[in-house]
């Protein structure tokens, strides 16, 4: 696809349009801000632990980091709170098809369909993450120690809790940071499934509405879906009727 016109108008535009969705139509068991209101190219995260998954009650911060020419080329996803993973580097950074380039890498194992491409939105990255945490991709792991223990993990039959217990001493660990913070973490599905509009006080609203570049005809214009669901694989136990349980 061409890209036209100034890149930067262009992709704060788009960054724009997609804060006004998610403030309007929030993705359950996320909480998305601006780490500082006048730059459009830097979202603080915070993702808050799966009820029914060992990540249950964690309460997780993250970067989201977007290029100037978003969304030709995909922005890049950081943990900030420290996170015993397969897929999750030492510093963070998060190792996921969806955000890799579009480019055909045929050593890299992953299809060019898999990669990332500009009908690609933050919704599905935040999507992509939550399935990611309770279905590890053990082909190509980012951090080897924490895929050998996690497949230790399943292979046992969940006997061998050396993985499950670092993760549950990190989720232990982030409740001071939402004590801090003022986050009351969801712990129940209902809780965790609530959609909530973010109040327009919130850092990015005045940026949306204010920006001369912005108006209500563009957000028509860009029409997106309906949050989707998310598979979620309990992680207690192993369910040998094969049965995926699905949060709408």
């Amino acid at each position: 696809m061409a890209q036209h016109g100034n890149p930067v108008a262009s992709s704060q535009k788009a960054l724009m349009l997609e804060m006004k969705s998610l403030q309007d139509e929030p993705v359950e068991g996320f909480k998305i801000t601006l780490v500082n209101e006048s730059d459009m190219y830097n979202w603080e995260v915070a993702i808050f632990g799966p009820p029914n998954t060992h990540y249950e009650g964690g309460y997780f911060k993250a970067l989201l980091k977007f290029p100037v020419d978003y969304p030709y080329s995909p922005p890049s996803f950081r943990f900030l709170t420290k996170m015993w993973h397969p897929n999750i580097y030492e510093n963070g950074e998060v190792c996921i098809s969806i955000l890799h380039p579009p480019v055909d890498d045929p050593h890299s194992g992953e299809l060019p369909s898999e990669r990332w491409n500009p009908t690609q939105n933050v919704r599905t990255i935040l999507l992509s993450v939550i399935s990611l945490l309770n279905e590890p991709n053990t082909f190509s792991p980012a951090n080897v120690d924490a895929s050998v223990m996690y497949r230790m993990w399943r292979e046992s039959k969940g006997e061998d809790q050396e993985y499950i217990e670092i993760i549950r001493k990190q989720v232990q660990a982030t409740k001071s940071e939402a004590d801090l913070d003022g986050v009351k973490v969801p712990v129940t599905l209902e809780e965790y499934c609530i959609r909530t509009k973010v109040p327009a006080t919130d850092a990015g609203s005045n940026l949306l509405y204010d920006n001369d570049d912005f108006d209500d005809n563009d957000y028509d214009d860009y029409a997106e879906g309906p949050s989707e669901g998310y598979r979620d694989i309990r992680m207690d136990d192993e369910d040998s009727s094969g049965n995926e349980y699905y949060y709408m």
